[in-house]
C-alpha cells in the first residue's frame, strides 16, 4: 500500500469519523474503499461513432437541413 496524505475540512474529517464508526472500520478504510469505488472505470456506454451520428456538413449547410426536415415550420 501507498502512503498518501491530504488536507480535509473539519467537517468532513468529523463526517467521515461517525461514518467509519457507524460501519465498524477506520477512517483510513472507509477513505480507501470510497476511492476505490470512485476509480472503477464508467460502465456508461460511450458512442463509438460520436454524439451525432449523421451527416457531415450540417454546421455549413444548416439552413438546407432545417428545410428538408421542416424544422420551425407550423403545421
Amino acid at each position: 500500500m501507498k502512503k498518501t496524505s491530504l488536507y480535509l475540512d473539519p467537517q468532513v474529517d468529523t463526517a467521515l469519523a461517525r461514518r467509519a464508526a457507524a460501519e465498524g472500520i477506520t477512517k483510513a478504510e472507509l477513505i480507501r474503499r470510497t476511492l476505490a469505488e470512485a476509480a472503477k472505470p464508467s460502465t456508461r456506454p460511450k458512442p463509438s461513432k460520436g454524439v451525432f451520428d449523421g451527416p457531415g456538413d450540417v454546421a455549413a449547410n444548416v439552413d438546407r437541413y432545417l428545410a428538408e426536415t421542416g424544422f420551425g415550420e407550423w403545421r
